[in-house]
């Protein structure tokens, strides 16, 4: 069961009839629109997320493309990095367990709160809990790495990604990797394929 503390109960109609309970997760890489991943926000199967701006993290943070199928990784270092741009959604609890399990958390990814910087936002302005802060910004919950190769560090820093960027290191989609490991054989946790835990 997933950890719901940030979740907040929305009032009868603010979330056109479908969502109870909602987190807000601000998203970096290819969960973004127009990204390889970005079909898991849509599926209904998998709970339901509705965009509601874009955003900036508040504090510089490495974002870098890393390992062997080039994955955009936030490392969890604030301070460090750049001001990274993003996308904000706010998901139901089956959502955001299901990103939880999409994104090997807690082992490859840890989902930790962070505060971002509201540059558009699209989401409904009724209820206190749903808008941006006076001083424009949202905590969210973003999904970010402790587990990392030291080397990565020093890796080139994002602060904007595209699976087709200049940077041209070509992003392996999760489903290549698991077809990769064979017919009937499981993808490791988060459906990585075979990335080493660090």
């Amino acid at each position: 069961m997933p950890q719901l503390k940030g979740l907040k109960v929305l009032p009868p109609g603010s979330g056109k009839g479908f969502l109870a309970l909602m987190a807000r997760v601000f998203v970096y890489g290819t969960l973004k629109r127009g990204q390889p991943n970005h079909k898991v926000l849509l599926d209904p199967t998998n709970g339901c997320a509705a965009f509601r701006g874009r955003g900036r993290t508040l504090e510089p943070y490495p974002l870098v493309i890393a390992g062997e199928h080039n994955i955009p990784r936030l490392l969890n270092l604030p301070g460090q990095g750049r001001l990274v741009l993003g996308e904000i959604y706010a998901v139901d609890e089956r959502m955001l367990s299901f990103l939880d399990e999409f994104e090997g958390c807690p082992d490859m990814y840890q989902r930790t709160p962070l505060q971002v910087t509201v540059l558009e936002w699209e989401g409904a302005r009724g209820a206190p809990e749903e808008t941006p802060a006076a001083d424009g910004t949202l905590r969210c919950f973003v999904y970010s790495t402790v587990t990392y190769a030291p080397e990565w560090v020093r890796l080139p820093h994002l602060d904007d990604y595209d699976f087709q960027g200049e940077h041209g290191l070509r992003y392996n989609p999760r489903e290549n990797r698991c077809q990769a490991r064979g017919p009937g054989l499981p993808c490791s946790a988060g459906g990585w394929g075979t990335e080493p835990r660090r």
